[in-house]
């Protein structure tokens, strides 16, 4: 296709695209909610600029051609909406039958002393040990250098087995 042909297909395309732009807005707000109305647009506008070549060249053929993508679009977004409803209940459902772990003592003592740090050191310790980040990642997830964090880890290290040695001071274990 030559580029003027081209250039008049895609000024044609943007001509009947904002023509129908308010008539598809008005569809999409009668069918869903206020918010949600602009984001479905706005995926009809990029589904049918990214499929130009194939607008109809007559107006009404064109619009009827966009108001066929509006609903594909909106079907879309229902399909969607409904699997993240579905997930959601099997969660709940997972989440109402699951028993919590018996904590014992010690976890208990560890999740007490995690607590005690501070927030940007708690958050350091739990992305190492919870989530298995190392302290280079860890930084980098935070936004600080890594020297930062390996120091910042070391304190929390060093403040953590203060407060679990204090909680459980050795036992003395000599032998008469």
């Amino acid at each position: 296709m030559s580029r003027r042909r081209m250039d008049e297909r895609q000024s044609r395309g943007v001509d009947n695209i904002s023509m129908n732009a308010a008539d598809l807005l008005a569809y999409f707000e009668y069918r869903a909610r206020g918010a949600e109305a602009a984001d479905l647009l706005s995926e009809t506008m990029a589904t049918a600029w990214r499929r130009i070549d194939a607008m109809p060249d007559d107006s009404t053929q064109a619009r009827m051609w966009l108001f066929g993508i509006a609903r594909n679009v909106l079907a879309n977004a229902e399909r969607a909406a409904q699997r993240r409803w579905k997930l959601a209940d099997k969660l709940r459902a997972h989440l109402a039958t699951a028993t919590p772990p018996d904590d014992d003592q010690r976890t208990i003592e560890v999740r007490d002393a995690v607590s005690r740090l501070t927030p940007a050191s708690r958050e350091l310790v739990g992305l190492i040990h919870w989530d298995g980040f190392s302290i280079t990642d860890a930084a980098g997830i935070i936004g600080i250098p890594a020297s930062t964090a390996r120091t910042r880890y070391q304190v929390a290290r060093q403040q953590l087995a203060r407060s679990l040695t204090s909680v459980d001071p050795p036992t003395d274990v000599s032998v008469s």
